[in-house]
């Protein structure tokens, strides 16, 4: 199965490091972050899931929800997570999923047959409240993620999600944002108080305005 951006999420049971879930509820109103790791006790995988733990009042003040998926047991993954807050000094308590049939990772196409045909590539999906697909990551096996990237991104989503605007490159929390080709440049003033500039008839910015 092929997940596309805009998609509805796929829900799914599964059983978990913290027991069984139902990924909708377990979301509920929440934003949720959904990535997979090639298999347990591996290297790259610990040090990410141990950053992941470490930001999770980041997570949080987001109102965003982390979900991991390896395709080892929930036994397996209770191990591990022993391992991973003694090595990453943190405490992982949100929940691996155990994936051990694949079923998941098909369903995510989470498993690239050219790169492994068992375990999982770095696959990492932002979903919406309203259960979309709203960002799709992917690294290969060997690449630990950027999870300043992955907050950067979830900033952008959700200040985009709520104003007619869009992110340029390189774009920070705080930095001038582009008004939507959808909005009259007169019409910008009494939507954007604080100001805009026109550097073309069709790129227009404003400063953030959510700050």
């Amino acid at each position: 199965m092929s997940i596309r951006i805009g998609d509805v999420a796929p829900n799914f049971q599964a059983k978990t490091s913290i027991g069984d879930i139902d990924f909708y509820e377990y979301l509920g109103d929440s934003w949720g972050v959904l990535f997979s790791h090639p298999a347990d006790y591996t290297p790259v995988c610990t040090t990410e899931l141990g950053r992941t733990a470490a930001l999770k009042d980041e997570f949080s003040k987001r109102n965003v929800k982390v979900l991991a998926l390896s395709v080892d047991s929930a036994t397996s993954h209770q191990g591990w997570i022993k391992d991973i807050n003694e090595t990453q000094n943190t405490d992982v308590d949100f929940p691996i999923i155990a994936d051990e049939d694949k079923k998941i990772a098909d369903m995510y196409d989470m498993i690239h047959p050219n790169a492994s045909e068992t375990l999982t590539v770095r696959s990492l999906f932002v979903i919406s409240p309203d259960k979309k697909v709203k960002l799709m990551i992917t690294y290969p096996a060997s690449t630990g993620r950027n999870f300043n990237e992955v907050l950067r991104v979830i900033d952008s989503l959700q200040l985009t999600a709520k104003y007619s605007v869009a992110t340029p490159a390189d774009w920070a929390d705080g930095d001038d944002v582009i008004v939507m080709n959808s909005i009259k440049t007169e019409d910008i003033p009494e939507k954007f108080p604080k100001g805009h500039k026109v550097i073309k008839p069709y790129l227009r910015t404003t400063p953030q305005p959510n700050k």
